[in-house]
């Protein structure tokens, strides 16, 4: 019989499924961070990840989730590490600000902007007046549709060189350029944040580098 580790309660089963390996990476309200096989997926109640994993409820103490007909409880995972080891791994905390956002100073390409964290958003989104400030040629992306507050807008895909949130830094990450004057501010979105260690501490997100 192959067996499921569940990495946050250190638990072991015996079924006819195929096995996987899952941990929560972040918890909120109604929505997580979860890691299956490696893979980062941010769910909302009710969402299926690609590999079977169903988001039934979420809050920032646990989540539950059902993957192929068992249901598991999810707390965030507790790294053990030396403190040279801690050292050397880049971290943020970011306070929670008005209305509960995440609001934090960082550079794209070297040069300094202000992000607003969106777990929601499938990657980091800008307005073009955004990307020129930025020296961005967002007209040679692929051009693309995407719902705003104002409708369907018309965007273009690009690639940004390095994107950093005080010392935890990520390279080659995805961006959306949207036409127009939205949103206001730049949205970091899970194209950078899916390749960092999210958790949160007493209501302060915490980001952290993986090397």
């Amino acid at each position: 019989m192959p067996r499921l580790l569940l990495l946050l309660c250190f638990c072991w089963f015996c079924g006819a499924t195929q096995a996987a390996d899952l941990s929560a990476k972040m918890l909120a309200k109604g929505s997580a961070l979860i890691e299956v096989n490696g893979a980062q997926r941010m769910l909302r109640a009710g969402q299926t990840s690609p590999e079977g994993v169903t988001l039934i409820s979420a809050s920032r103490s646990g989540a539950r989730v059902e993957y192929q007909g068992q249901t598991y409880d999810l707390t965030l995972q507790k790294h053990i590490a030396t403190s040279f080891e801690q050292a050397e791994k880049a971290e943020v905390r970011i306070a929670s600000g008005r209305g509960g956002h995440y609001e934090v100073a960082g550079r794209i390409n070297g040069v300094a902007v202000d992000f607003m964290v969106d777990t929601g958003a499938t990657s980091i989104a800008m307005n073009s007046q955004q990307a020129q400030r930025l020296g961005i040629n967002y007209l040679a992306g692929d051009q693309t549709r995407v719902s705003t507050a104002n409708g369907i807008a018309t965007a273009y895909r690009v690639w940004l060189d390095k994107v950093s949130v005080g010392s935890v830094e990520v390279k080659h990450v995805e961006a959306v350029v949207i036409v127009g004057r939205s949103p206001h501010v730049i949205l970091l979105g899970n194209s950078y944040l899916s390749l960092v260690d999210m958790s949160t501490d007493n209501g302060v997100l915490v980001l952290q580098a993986r090397h």
